[in-house]
């Protein structure tokens, strides 16, 4: 008795599918120069919006961060700020003793896995007062990244990944902000 070759086997013989793939294969070399609008590059316009936003906040205000890694890449994509790292080898306590008395306002910039939302929620509640009016700026930064990534030190590479280039914010990009690095965004029409 003979088996009834599968879906998958019959996919993988069919010249339609194959046609398909040349086609799709063929239209990607099409198009490779055109701009094309697409969700991926809306969320990182909207990420990049965002990061604008935390570089002209950071000019006067501290952005903590758990470790190197993290502030690395905040500089990476601009930040000229003061950058803080909570892992500096003190306590948690006298880490927010030092900066209660340094600061005014901080930026509470943790990683959204586990241990980043513990140490988030520590420092919150003996920071009181000092990081609540910049919450909203991780929150979003979180919601659009939580999908590919669950710490600060990715967003540069998914940046890259989302827009083909390496992307920076600063001082031309606050001008002109459509603007990202020497490549202009596609406009959402």
């Amino acid at each position: 008795m003979r088996s009834r070759p599968s879906l998958a086997d019959r996919r993988k013989t069919s010249s339609k599918v194959k046609g398909h793939k040349e086609l799709c294969f063929r239209h990607s070399d099409l198009s490779h120069d055109i701009p094309i609008y697409s969700i991926d590059a809306e969320r990182a316009e909207r990420l990049r919006e965002v990061l604008q936003t935390l570089y002209d906040v950071n000019k006067r205000v501290p952005v903590i961060v758990e470790g190197r890694k993290d502030a690395d890449a905040l500089r990476k994509i601009g930040l000229v700020g003061d950058i803080v790292t909570l892992h500096t080898g003190k306590g948690l306590y006298e880490f927010c003793e030092g900066i209660a008395e340094e600061f005014h306002h901080v930026i509470l910039l943790l990683d959204w896995d586990d241990k980043g939302e513990k140490l988030f929620r520590a420092l919150a509640e003996d920071l009181k007062g000092l990081w609540e009016e910049f919450a909203p700026l991780r929150e979003i930064i979180r919601v659009l990244c939580q999908k590919d990534i669950k710490d600060i030190e990715g967003i540069p590479g998914l940046l890259e990944r989302l827009v083909g280039m390496a992307v920076k914010v600063g001082e031309e990009c606050s001008r002109n902000p459509s603007v990202l690095g020497e490549r202009t965004w596609p406009s959402g029409t």
